[in-house]
């Protein structure tokens, strides 16, 4: 299997790696066949011109090398992103950023988008709480 210079990069020096404290949202994901699971968070600040921007993310992953990369990829996608815009990265953008994943690898990305997306969703639902 061979895995691109930037899913070694991700992988070795994972960007926005932890959890953040008082998170707008958090969303979290698993796969029970190959044992991947991701957390990310998502800190959403308010802008008049641009509406909801995240303006900060990280993630906890335990997984193998391509959860950790999509992981650490996706983060950087969504950062600076209004919440709208983050919606739309999908698992073939996180892959074409990272320069492609081995096949056997992409549900990898699959899970990165969801738990960005999953995030999301439970920041807009502690809106509606409120």
């Amino acid at each position: 299997m061979q895995y691109s210079k930037k899913v070694l990069e991700h992988f070795t020096r994972p960007h926005n790696q932890g959890a953040l404290k008082n998170a707008s949202g958090v969303g979290m994901v698993g796969n029970p066949v190959c044992g991947d699971l991701m957390k990310i968070y998502i800190k959403v600040k308010k802008d008049k011109k641009k509406g909801d921007i995240i303006s900060d993310i990280k993630f906890e992953t335990l997984g193998c090398a391509s959860a950790i990369a999509t992981s650490s990829m996706v983060t950087d996608l969504a950062k600076g992103k209004t919440v709208e815009d983050a919606m739309k990265i999908t698992r073939n953008d996180v892959a074409d950023a990272l320069d492609g994943l081995p096949p056997i690898k992409m549900h990898c990305s699959n899970l990165a988008d969801e738990a960005l997306h999953e995030a999301i969703k439970d920041y807009r639902n502690s809106l509606i709480k409120n």
